[in-house]
């Protein structure tokens, strides 16, 4: 694909924006409800396809990602409305939810199918239409779950080019679309590279920055509940979540008691030379080996050569100190956990401020303690945004197991390096036009309750794009646009026809 057709994904994108900006409540509704359920319907299919084709992950922890991301986040906002105006009387103000038209949705080779869901249905439910760039090392599963989604808006009464994927997607190609003028906002998930890449775009994004993940047991905790919390969250689709433990953070005191229960659960320790050579496997000239990344512990162990009991869902390396040279506090992205022990809750906190330094900051941390000053403590210390409490990061900083926004991307805030700093929601996909009286006015704003200039509702065919699904012909011939070709669109079309001319005379003088 070259740029000048990536161009044309944009504009069909912008006429879908337009057309579902004046969608009703019902009729988002509606498509909302019929995306999510063919996504979940088809969610062990998926998962199946992405661990196959990236040979990352879990099979039966994707299912669950990909449940979580179409039916259950469907349920989490079911009772939210991001369509219709909304009234404050008390502060005289009515505000009138604007979307913000066409989102450029960069998706990771972690998580992909998770992440085409996850945003799709954000955007859908706000009214964006959205171009997916899918990692190109996920891009059949990815492709092909985009298609699933966008034809079941497309049925439910979405306009046609709501959802759209780039079916052969690279670098150069994505760095056109991030710097379009037709792209409204980026979402990036994916390596810093992608990160900087949008925010030096010139066009709005939402990213976020890498996480490192330190963990703290205190000598309070409830040592066997907290291993288990742990090692679940580790194992948990082979840590490909960027909010998985990287460093077990431990008071020398229960340091003793915490091994035994690692090994109880699960987990194997490489002490000595067995942790040398997991780190030369590991990491290639202090860079982290892509191969590891979502693999299981057994098929790590034995890509360095060390010996474990294949039940090993774990694989845990103790070291000294928490410093940049020491590679196991680095991101791992896989089941490995460095682990420290420290003297004191004052060396634990430096510790997990350490961690987050060398790659983390604003991200997440999680901490076990039955003592509720010290989770204060901690969390008035240890730069994140994401504090969880006695639960496995993995999912609880997700909020797929803790009341946070349940989330495939999750804000670092300015700490970070991030404009997001919350967990991705719909709300971040909106803006609202405040209408606003004097406050001392006494004009009786009840006379706007029921109002709504969104009064399409969907119904039957939706008609081919160009012509937007929600105009009619009266309309469309009143704008001048009633092919519904716009002058941009020309100019790229007749760009196109160009490019396939000179092909043919190129093709026709080397032959």
């Amino acid at each position: 694909m070259t740029p000048e057709r990536a161009g044309l994904v944009l504009e069909q994108a912008r006429w879908a924006a337009r057309a579902f900006e004046t969608y009703d409540a019902a009729s988002v509704s509606r498509i909302v409800e019929a995306t999510a359920e063919a996504a979940d319907l088809a969610a062990t299919k998926y998962a199946e396809w992405a661990v196959r084709e990236t040979g990352m992950g879990v099979v039966a922890d994707k299912v669950a990602k990909n449940k979580a991301c179409s039916s259950g986040l469907v349920d989490e906002y079911r009772n939210r409305d991001f369509v219709s105006p909304r009234l404050d009387p008390d502060r005289r103000v009515i505000e009138l939810p604007r979307p913000a038209g066409v989102v450029l949705g960069v998706v990771p080779t972690t998580n992909p199918v998770a992440s085409i869901y996850f945003k799709v249905l954000l955007c859908l439910m706000t009214r964006n239409a959205i171009v997916i760039a899918p990692h190109p090392r996920a891009k059949d599963c990815s492709v092909d779950a985009a298609r699933l989604l966008a034809a079941a808006a497309e049925a439910a009464g979405a306009p046609r080019g709501v959802i759209q994927v780039l079916e052969e997607p690279s670098i150069p190609i994505m760095e056109a679309l991030m710097s379009d003028p037709r792209t409204d906002v980026i979402l990036a998930t994916g390596g810093s590279a992608v990160v900087r890449a949008a925010y030096s775009s010139g066009n709005p994004a939402l990213s976020v920055g890498p996480g490192n993940v330190p963990t703290f047991i205190d000598a309070s905790a409830d040592l066997p509940a907290a291993v288990r919390e742990i090692l679940a969250s580790k194992a948990f689709d082979n840590s490909v979540l960027c909010t998985n433990e990287s460093v077990l953070v431990v008071e020398r005191s229960v340091g003793p008691a915490v091994r035994r229960e690692l090994q109880r659960a699960g987990a194997a320790i490489l002490d000595g030379e067995d942790g040398v050579r997991l780190r030369r496997a590991m990491f290639d000239g202090g860079n982290l080996n892509p191969e590891v990344i979502g693999r299981d512990a057994t098929w790590i162990a034995q890509l360095a050569g060390v010996s474990v009991p294949r039940s090993t869902r774990v694989l845990v390396v103790p070291f000294a100190h928490v410093v940049d040279e020491e590679l196991m506090t680095h991101e791992k992205l896989s089941p490995v956990l460095g682990l420290v022990e420290v003297d004191s809750v004052a060396a634990a906190f430096e510790a997990c401020r350490a961690v987050v330094s060398i790659g983390g900051a604003g991200h997440s941390a999680s901490i076990h303690t039955e003592d509720p000053r010290m989770v204060m403590d901690f969390a008035a210390r240890v730069p994140v945004l994401r504090l969880t409490v006695n639960v496995g990061n993995s999912a609880g900083s997700s909020g797929l197991t803790t009341g946070l926004a349940p989330s495939m991307t999750l804000g670092t805030g300015f700490m970070g390096g991030s404009s997001l700093g919350a967990n991705l929601q719909p709300s971040h996909l909106v803006n609202w036009t405040a209408c606003a009286y004097a406050t001392a006015s006494v004009n009786d704003l009840e006379a706007y309750r029921g109002l709504n200039p969104w009064r399409l509702t969907t119904g039957g065919p939706v008609p081919p794009w160009p012509v937007a699904s929600n105009l009619h012909e009266p309309e469309l011939i009143q704008s001048g646009a009633h092919a519904g070709v716009s002058a941009a669109l020309i100019e790229q079309i007749r760009r196109l026809v160009v490019e396939e001319l000179e092909g043919l005379v190129g093709g026709a003088g080397s032959g």
